[in-house]
């Protein structure tokens, strides 16, 4: 006679191994509400978008092509330094924009202290800006005087705001010192400010070095963000 099969046991639930499977078999976690918030503004943002289609990396490019339709800053040929240049969408409209990526065209070079990917047409420095011997590297790498220098450098967040605006004017100021010593005369710069306040010294600044120095917001920069632009040209050598 075939013996009856013994019902298995009951085994408790074991909390931690739960929480391993769930993971294992990819059950979601609840998004932070901050998390949440910005996913639904990537989701309807235009320029988020537009940059996925068009194969820019960010939608920052379309901050500096708007500053470029308005202002002229680039030219077919001219050399580039782009400051703070990761992820690269500033890069790839540089290099669109002066040819770099056909013979006998300019020549771009994107500095930051982060790995960036290859850009094509670009050339790559991974390098703090701030250290004592950046600036030499960038004039070796150049092969001449720069034509146009850039820099939409950040500091990461400190959630209050003069701080963050003074971290970001210690970039500023740095990325000016490069300015002042690569650019040819008649040269452009292009810098991110947080209009704060903090900025007016470096606009000072601005005035003795440039004969034009204009501030703009373009439209792709959002509405609540306290950046703007500095567009300082012709460069009095």
């Amino acid at each position: 006679m075939a013996q009856k099969k013994r019902p298995k046991k009951a085994t408790r639930s074991h909390p931690a191994k739960n929480k391993q499977q769930r993971k294992k078999i990819g059950v979601k976690r609840k998004r932070k509400p901050s998390s949440a918030r910005w996913l639904a503004r990537q989701d309807k943002d235009i320029y988020v978008h537009a940059a996925q289609h068009e194969g820019y990396r960010s939608r920052a490019a379309y901050k500096l092509i708007e500053l470029d339709d308005r202002f002229h800053i680039f030219k077919p040929g001219q050399r580039v330094v782009d400051l703070g240049a990761a992820p690269g969408s500033w890069t790839q409209v540089a290099v669109s924009r002066v040819h770099a990526d056909t013979p006998g065209g300019g020549r771009v070079l994107a500095v930051d202290l982060k790995f960036l990917d290859p850009v094509r047409g670009a050339l790559i420095l991974t390098k703090d800006v701030l250290e004592e011997n950046s600036i030499s590297e960038i004039r070796t790498i150049l092969e001449g005087p720069a034509d146009v220098v850039l820099s939409d450098m950040a500091a990461p967040s400190t959630g209050h705001r003069k701080t963050d605006a003074l971290r970001v004017m210690t970039l500023c100021e740095g990325a000016l010192d490069v300015a002042k010593t690569v650019l040819s005369p008649g040269g452009c710069f292009v810098v991110k400010v947080l209009k704060v306040g903090a900025e007016i010294n470096l606009v000072k600044s601005l005035k003795k070095e440039f004969v034009g120095v204009r501030h703009a917001k373009p439209p792709a920069s959002r509405s609540d963000s306290s950046e703007s632009y500095v567009v300082a040209t012709d460069f009095r050598g």
